[in-house]
């Protein structure tokens, strides 16, 4: 592990302290998680965007999907 120094609000400090203190936890491993779940965040929205701009960029058509369409079996039929 490094340690990084870090430059934060001395209110977001204090909040930051309360919920260690009650979570039985440190500073360091709190913010260790905090920033695990930002980056896994990030991520889950990067590929989302890239998803996004591949349909925009090639759409479906009306009948890419209409081979299948004899293939399904509902079980009302």
């Amino acid at each position: 592990m490094r340690t990084v120094q870090m430059t934060l609000d001395d209110e977001l400090v204090d909040r930051v302290d309360v919920i260690v203190k009650e979570m039985k936890t440190t500073r360091s491993a709190f913010t260790r998680q905090a920033l695990k779940e930002a980056i896994d965040r990030f991520n889950v929205r990067h590929l989302e965007e890239v998803h996004r701009t591949g349909y925009e960029s090639y759409p479906v058509s009306q009948d890419e999907f209409s081979v299948w369409e004899s293939e399904q079996d509902w079980g009302d039929e």
